[in-house]
């Protein structure tokens, strides 16, 4: 049941880590991707060889996703070279944000973070959504948020405040289109090894004190991510709705010394 026979799929941020993942995943199991980059061309063209690799279609398309005429042109053009997507993969965002209080924060970087982190995936939603209904429903959108959004992220907080954010959207959308039979869930990864966070993983003093609040003492892969997303993505989850699925190795359960 975990097929994705001939299904089209927006994949936001997949030119490396979890993105990167997700789309080769969703092409094995026969989508057809529309690979989305900001500035990482390479990592794009290395995604879009899986991709065919696996005998599925797709094309490389530069998407900024806090600008909404980007992600309006993003879908324009997969609906031109793939059709209209059944899927949307809303996983582009940034890695922290950066650390600083509240206190610290300029204006400029709290806009930033919010937009990128927030706005930016309900800027796809809404372009996807709007496809979807035009196709008389049916569809699926799986936002991969973070457990940052459960956790308090002190120097961080507008990424978690965002991140709680796209949960909250979660939710609210997962009614808002239940009658169009279009289901909405969140993924929320702990500490997953990828480019954005080898500089801790990297660093052994920061890997073993990152280890010390992780009960699975690893961190988590992309591939087992993008194998959640696939279950989301398939008729396996069709009574799945509304929920966002924490992967983190015992993170969240850990936390505080619990």
């Amino acid at each position: 049941m975990m097929e994705l026979d001939g299904k089209i799929a927006v994949i936001t941020g997949s030119d490396s880590g979890i993105g990167q993942a997700t789309a080769e995943a969703f092409a094995k199991a026969g989508a057809d991707i529309c690979v989305t980059y900001h500035t990482d061309e390479h990592g794009a063209g290395e995604t879009l060889r899986r991709v065919e690799a696996a005998g599925r279609r797709g094309f490389l398309m530069r998407a900024d996703i806090t600008d909404p005429a980007s992600v309006f042109a993003m879908f324009k053009r997969t609906v031109e070279h793939l059709g209209t997507p059944d899927i949307l993969v809303a996983n582009a965002g940034d890695a922290m944000g950066e650390s600083k209080p509240v206190a610290e924060l300029d204006n400029e970087t709290l806009a930033h973070i919010i937009t990128i982190d927030l706005l930016g995936p309900v800027y796809c939603a809404r372009e996807f959504l709007k496809l979807r209904k035009a196709a008389g429903g049916r569809g699926r959108i799986v936002f991969i948020g973070s457990v940052a959004g459960h956790l308090p992220t002190p120097d961080s907080a507008p990424y978690g405040m965002a991140k709680a954010g796209v949960n909250s959207l979660t939710r609210s959308l997962s009614v808002e289109v239940a009658a169009d039979k279009i289901n909405v869930n969140c993924i929320a990864p702990g500490l997953i090894a990828t480019p954005m966070t080898a500089r801790v993983l990297n660093d052994p003093e920061k890997r073993a004190k990152s280890m010390e609040s992780i009960p699975w003492h690893r961190p988590g892969e992309a591939h087992e991510i993008a194998g959640l997303a696939l279950f989301l993505a398939s008729d396996a989850a069709d009574y799945v709705t509304g929920q966002t699925l924490v992967m983190d190795g015992g993170l969240t359960m850990h936390w505080g010394g619990a």
